[in-house]
């Protein structure tokens, strides 16, 4: 503005016309006096560096490169605005701490600087008045992708896994064995393995007692003194009965009034022929198991069930079972029995699954994997599993209380599956929960609850001192 009135001065002192311009060229001489007084009366505000890097300096210096800072004036309105002073710490409040000025979990209980030479700034008491609670500026949160999730109640799918294997069903299995001295006459086209069908011949057997019996039966029933009455003949079949002769033979014998010399043996039920011990001329004594046939239309799935399970199971639940020979196949079953009894080497109890198995394509001592279907058809207050923080012996989610605030909060879990958790107490519906980034937050959370403890122990201490140093004032 300076040199502007000087200019404006000495153009009015010459007049306005072409004549004035010689007499605006003599004064030249005059007018650089006067720029250079004027120039000595200004004091530079500060000065910046040369290559507009945000460095300022209160005097006149040099950057690395050698170059001389410029000046500022102050009514020079291109250059940046000086750097603002440093805020006098509030002396009515007491300074709990300093923290680093760049946001770091780093603090310090004296003044400092950071490497960058920026000072460190004061947290004052009551600025946290909220214990616990860490906020969090908007850019933070997007750099550290903060993302929140509502609690609310959900139906969870809670599924016990447990390894089995496929067995008989112990009710559909039958043997056949001799209860009397007997030789084998014949067997039929039937080895390990064949499926066969009620009825179906088995083999022929030959036994002296079966036949004297049987002749004692016909005897009685041909008899012209009681053949007529029934009650005379019920010992003599009787006995048959009890020597397991099959049924059919024994109307076949009512029927012809002619003891057989063999007896034909069939088979009691469907199934598969699982032993077949009887071989043609051979001596069978009483008990030896002849042929060993099983019913697999049913089956059963003994699975091992973890102990920590347990109370997780119950009669009657839905199970599903896959089979590592038939992949991508399902079975479809439930639970029958829960046995009594804790396995002390394996710590698992073992439960029974009862299959259906159409196509017999379950086999026993097959290996199976089971998922028992254990959820509860009630909805459930639950979180993302990912929400919750768990080390061990505390379990804790972080509270989205809006405008950038979280709080850390104590939770008691309870089942969970795949992706959610149950939380029994702890939470209410419509809250809202820290989803990623939480272990970051928890960290600050951790770092401010430590330092709020020290500035008390630390508040603590210097009251003492001052009661002790009153005291030694009386």
């Amino acid at each position: 503005m300076t040199i502007f009135r000087l200019l404006a001065t000495v153009t009015l002192g010459a007049g306005i016309s072409m004549a004035g311009l010689w007499s605006i060229e003599s004064s030249l001489p005059s007018l650089r006096t006067h720029l250079a007084a004027a120039a000595a009366e200004r004091m530079p505000l500060y000065y910046r560096d040369p290559s507009g890097a945000p460095a300022w300096s209160a005097g006149s210096r040099k950057d690395d490169r050698g170059r001389d800072y410029l000046p500022v004036y102050d009514d020079d309105q291109a250059a940046p605005e000086p750097a603002k002073p440093k805020q006098q710490a509030d002396s009515s409040r007491r300074i709990l701490y300093y923290r680093n000025p760049m946001g770091l979990p780093d603090t310090s209980p004296s003044p400092k600087k950071d490497p960058m030479g920026m000072d460190y700034v004061p947290v004052y008491e009551g600025d946290d008045a909220e214990d616990g609670v860490v906020k969090l500026s908007p850019g933070k949160i997007q750099r550290t992708g903060v993302r929140s999730a509502s609690v609310e109640r959900r139906t969870l799918r809670i599924a016990v896994k447990a390894p089995g294997t496929i067995q008989l069903d112990e009710r559909r299995v039958s043997v056949i064995a001799m209860r009397a001295e007997s030789f084998v006459q014949k067997v039929t086209d039937v080895t390990t393995g064949t499926r066969v069908k009620t009825g179906q011949p088995l083999m022929e057997i030959y036994s002296s007692a079966i036949a004297a019996a049987a002749a004692e039966y016909l005897s009685t029933i041909n008899s012209n003194l009681v053949g007529g009455n029934a009650v005379y003949g019920r010992g003599s079949r009787q006995r048959l009965t009890n020597l397991d002769v099959p049924e059919p033979v024994i109307t076949a014998m009512e029927k012809s009034r002619i003891a057989p010399v063999t007896v034909q043996w069939s088979a009691p039920r469907d199934g598969i022929v699982l032993e077949r011990n009887a071989i043609e001329g051979m001596r069978a004594n009483p008990g030896d198991v002849l042929f060993r046939i099983a019913d697999i239309s049913v089956v059963w799935a003994l699975v091992d069930v973890a102990e920590r399970d347990l109370g997780n199971i119950a009669v009657g639940q839905p199970v599903t079972i896959r089979a590592r020979s038939f992949p991508g196949r399902t079975f479809a079953g439930s639970i029958a029995v829960i046995y009594p009894q804790v396995n002390k080497d394996t710590r698992t109890v073992r439960v029974r699954i009862e299959l259906t198995n159409p196509d017999l394509a379950l086999l026993p001592d097959m290996y199976v994997d089971a998922e028992i279907d254990t959820a509860d058809p009630a909805p459930l207050l639950a979180v993302p599993a990912d929400a919750v923080l768990d080390t061990g012996s505390r379990q804790a989610v972080l509270i989205d209380k809006g405008d950038g605030r979280y709080e850390p909060r104590a939770v008691r879990l309870g089942r969970r599956d795949a992706s959610y958790v149950e939380v029994r107490d702890g939470l209410s519906d419509g809250e809202a929960v820290v989803t990623s980034a939480n272990f970051l937050i928890d960290a600050e959370s951790n770092l401010k609850a430590a330092l709020k403890s020290f500035a008390d122990a630390d508040g603590a201490q210097s009251a003492g001192g001052d009661h002790a140093g009153m005291g030694e004032h009386k």
